[in-house]
């Protein structure tokens, strides 16, 4: 039997910051992500998330509750943009369990939601169920 899933993680409200300590981390320095002259050229009200910290942060829910070992598949759809000032919520449910080639499986339905009620982003993730017992 998989464990109910954890109480929801909530991070935020998020800053400029944050979004450059995941810039450095990961690499990706566009400076629509930190720049605010930049982000208002490009058309943006301010500087936005990079869309993978958000999917970094939805992840992490997952693995925390289920495992990182236990991964075994992990899609993601980014829906909306995240900007300085939300306050993101993770939140998971279990869809499915089953048996794969004789592996107990677990699927799980994942959602960021931003303080508006809008899914920043959406995921979706199977994890074997003996890591997440």
């Amino acid at each position: 039997m998989t464990r109910q899933p954890p109480e929801p993680l909530v991070i935020g409200p998020l800053t400029r910051t944050d979004f450059v300590r995941y810039q450095g981390a990961s690499g990706d320095m566009n400076p629509v992500h930190h720049d605010e002259t930049f982000a208002r050229a490009a058309g943006y009200d301010a500087p936005l998330a990079v869309g993978m910290f958000n999917a970094g942060l939805l992840a992490t829910y997952a693995t925390d509750w289920l495992g990182a070992e236990a991964v075994r598949g992990f899609r993601i759809r980014f829906r909306e943009q995240v900007w300085p000032g939300d306050t993101l919520t993770c939140t998971g449910s279990v869809v499915r369990e089953y048996e794969r080639d004789g592996e107990p499986m677990v699927e799980v339905e994942l959602a960021c939601t931003r303080q508006t009620g809008g899914i920043a982003v959406q995921a979706w993730a199977t994890f074997t169920r003996e890591e997440a017992a």
